[in-house]
């Protein structure tokens, strides 16, 4: 099978990928499918830990294929799964969330991290969900109800665009912030107000909100500014929730979140309730999120769609951060079929 691989990092993961023309298939455990791709969605998470210095060396498994957002069809089942040979799947590939080893033609996916594309929904979207559209959910639709007034920093990307669809699909009023350019494109997915944070500061603006009303729950999906966790007591209701989603994996930021975990609020700390987030495979989220896309009440945004042979490209684009929505790699869109027979 073809594979896409890398074991060097240097200069940017997507200098370093090659395809492997001959690469052997994978061998599942027995809690693991076995799958052939059809598409493969990528995800900051899938170039930037493999970046930072020593990790790729002491942390993970050379040549590595990245990838973990996949949808695809069951070649050979898990022994005692529901799941059957042939039927289409999407969810999560591999084990590990930063070499997953979507971007390759047969993949594994762990019992629990694949469900049944429902009938309607096109492969190339379902890809979309594993990380950015369950990272929406997680993040979200645990803590709030239907009146609850949100917040979404980074309303545009990935797992904004899900997480503003998810907060409207539950009943939330929904403020997101966004670029100029963005601004009629996060209305479009149904946000009540929009910050541009082009002409806008976002913390101030929150404040001055604030004066009319709190918020319930809060979702950053961008990470960079530290003063909206610091200061989200003066923005956020006693009882609500702000939910870092978003970073960078720079030693700035590994310091914000030491200040944010380790100091007291007396001291510089934060004094509202603040946590990171990593989502983690569930089931019923899974069908819940493709139950939604079935019924029309949330889509999937797909930016760009790059052949398979286009990988590096498409990483590039990723890297720009400049993406509205999801950047989609066709593996097997035209062929799966005759493959899974």
């Amino acid at each position: 099978m073809r594979s896409w691989q890398y074991s060097c990092t240097v200069g940017g993961l997507e200098k370093n990928l090659s395809l492997n023309p001959a690469a052997p298939l994978p061998t599942p455990k027995p809690d693991q499918h076995l799958v052939q791709v059809i598409a493969a969605a990528l995800n900051p998470v899938d170039y930037k830990p493999a970046e930072i210095p020593g990790f790729l060396r002491f942390a993970m498994t050379k040549p590595a294929t990245p990838g973990t957002d996949f949808a695809g069809t069951i070649v050979r089942p898990a022994p005692g799964s529901p799941l059957k040979a042939g039927q289409l799947v999407f969810g999560a590939c591999g084990t590990s969330p930063v070499a997953g080893g979507a971007l390759r033609e047969f993949s594994v996916s762990k019992v629990g991290s694949a469900v049944p594309i429902p009938e309607g929904v096109e492969p190339i979207h379902a890809a979309t969900v594993a990380i950015a559209g369950m990272t929406a959910y997680q993040s979200i639709v645990p803590h709030v109800k239907g009146g609850d007034k949100i917040f979404i920093n980074g309303g545009s990307g990935g797992t904004g665009a899900f997480g503003i669809q998810m907060a409207k699909a539950v009943g939330c009023h929904v403020t997101t912030a966004c670029s100029t350019a963005n601004v009629g494109f996060c209305r479009e997915l149904g946000a009540d107000d929009v910050v541009d944070y082009k002409t806008e500061d976002v913390l101030e603006t929150l404040l001055r909100k604030a004066k009319e009303h709190r918020f319930d729950h809060v979702v950053d999906n961008v990470g960079t500014d530290d003063q909206l966790a610091l200061r989200c007591h003066e923005f956020l209701r006693a009882d609500g929730l702000m939910v870092i989603v978003g970073g960078e994996a720079t030693l700035k930021a590994v310091r914000q979140i030491l200040r944010r975990t380790l100091l007291p609020g007396f001291l510089g700390g934060v004094k509202g309730k603040v946590v990171g987030f990593w989502p983690v495979p569930n089931v019923e989220h899974m069908q819940q999120i493709g139950e939604w896309m079935k019924e029309g009440k949330i889509k999937a945004v797909v930016d760009s769609k790059f052949a398979f042979e286009e990988l590096p490209q498409a990483f590039e684009k990723l890297r720009t951060g400049r993406a509205r929505g999801k950047i989609v790699v066709d593996v097997a869109s035209a062929t799966y079929r005759k493959g899974s027979e």
